[in-house]
């Protein structure tokens, strides 16, 4: 406690109060002035700076849509949202592009083999190449704010970082020495490349053509190809750009929800495949055994049965949240579901629905499939590949869900999982599969009240 201040001295006492508080007042300001102007200073030399102008008009955006109509649906509801917040703010109306609209090559959902379209049409006008996905949600007053602070003279990439807690085997092992030195962005807070580093790219990819025969994590992947073994630039992680959007700073947010359209799809309406036998396939090669299930579920099952789940003996899934993600989904067209890979394209190849987290097909996609004459090659192909080729061929895309998974929980970033309701993972190896379901899949109280909120926020909408 303060001891008591003398008799004498009780008049002055206030005054001596307010000047002393005025000088500290002043040291602190002087203080964080001087902090303000080394940070500026440092600001500026690294181009990043408040003083940047950009307005929609320089920014083009990029919806990572598919063409299935559930997903088209979705994303041509973002880009009205956008248009809207434009005009609110009485700003020229910004260009926002459809990704399955922008070309109809297999590989354009990986987004390099568009990049020198985006260099010959926006690098005059444009300064920025936003990403973001159809769930994404934007605030545009606070996505210009965060986008002056980057000089968009510069190559810049920008969005939420991600990194590997250990080495993973869906990234090739890499880095193995330092997992969490790599940045790669999470593609639900949105992501950027500013005009002068797309030019770069594309300059790069007409002399020089993708080496990668596999597409696995695309988002890993891009941040690879623009890091260059170090000849570009690192991911710069961008504050604004969110997942959990409870910060009023926040550009973007990212809504979990596990999608529900209606009432779930019944379990009889859902015919599940286990691919297995006593010796557990030791190279899981098996596309004779595939085409297989698939006869017999067109021609030997209920005809209502409007789909079918097939999945390998380590599989582990949610058929609770498999229900829910379906009444997204109608029957009556070519569906071919699932965590999308891609093999070869950049040379005409094909997508494919990795087969480990399961792959999920509408009883029509399965009638054109065994219509044409396309089959295996052998035997014990790869029955993932083989459908994902055949199905390309058809002209029927797969449809991507990222809540279904190849590896197990532990081969992704927790940041990443942590605005999923996942449906899938996939493998044993070194986890207890028992518990993974329980902590990961097990139907709970939790999906319920996600429910009920993906309710309220569509009344919101």
């Amino acid at each position: 406690m303060r001891p008591p201040a003398r008799r004498g001295r009780r008049l002055a006492l206030p005054a001596l109060l307010s000047l002393l508080t005025c000088s500290l007042a002043f040291a602190l300001v002087s203080k964080d002035v001087k902090k303000e102007v080394k940070q500026s200073k440092n600001l500026e030399k690294s181009g990043i700076s408040e003083k940047n102008d950009v307005d929609l008009k320089g920014i083009a955006f990029v919806i990572q849509s598919q063409s299935n109509s559930f997903h088209a649906k979705k994303a041509e509801q973002l880009k009205q949202s956008i248009l809207k917040q434009a005009a609110d703010l009485t700003q020229e109306v910004p260009r926002v592009l459809l990704l399955h609209q922008l070309a109809q090559q297999e590989g354009a959902w990986t987004i390099l083999p568009l990049l020198p379209h985006f260099s010959v049409t926006y690098s005059r006008n444009s300064s920025w190449i936003f990403f973001c996905e159809e769930e994404t949600r934007i605030q545009i007053p606070q996505l210009l704010q965060a986008l002056r602070r980057y000089d968009p003279s510069k190559e810049w990439f920008l969005g939420k970082a991600l990194h590997d807690e250990e080495s993973t085997i869906i990234h090739h092992y890499a880095f193995s020495e330092n997992p969490t030195v790599f940045k790669y962005p999470d593609f639900a807070a949105g992501w950027a490349l500013s005009i002068p580093l797309v030019n770069k790219l594309t300059k790069r990819l007409k002399s020089e053509s993708l080496k990668s025969d596999f597409t696995i994590d695309l988002k890993y992947e891009i941040a690879l190809y623009i890091w260059d073994r170090g000849d570009g630039p690192p991911l710069t992680p961008v504050p604004e750009f969110c997942t959990d959007g409870v910060d009023s700073s926040c550009a973007t947010a990212f809504h979990s929800f596990l999608p529900l359209c209606g009432n779930p799809v019944k379990k009889k309406d859902i015919f599940v495949a286990v691919k297995t036998c006593k010796k557990f396939h030791g190279d899981r090669s098996h596309c004779g055994k595939t085409f297989a299930i698939l006869e017999r579920f067109l021609n030997h099952s209920y005809d209502k049965i409007a789909w079918l789940v097939i999945v390998d003996d380590d599989t582990l899934i949610s058929i609770s949240r498999l229900q829910h993600l379906l009444s997204c989904y109608d029957a009556s067209e070519p569906v071919f579901l699932g965590e999308r890979y891609g093999y070869g394209l950049g040379t005409g190849g094909y997508s494919y629905v990795t087969g480990g987290g399961g792959m999920v097909f509408s009883r029509e996609a399965i009638r054109r499939l065994l219509a044409s004459k396309c089959r295996c090659y052998s035997n014990d192909a790869p029955d993932d590949m083989v459908l994902g080729m055949c199905f390309s061929g058809l002209g029927v895309p797969v449809t991507h869900s990222p809540l279904f998974h190849q590896a197990r929980p532990v081969d992704y970033p927790k940041d990443y999982l942590s605005h999923q309701v996942p449906i899938s993972f996939h493998k044993h190896w070194n986890i207890d599969p028992v518990k993974v379901y329980f902590t990961w899949l097990a139907p709970s109280e939790e999906d319920r009240a996600r429910q009920e909120t993906r309710k309220g926020f569509k009344e919101e909408l």
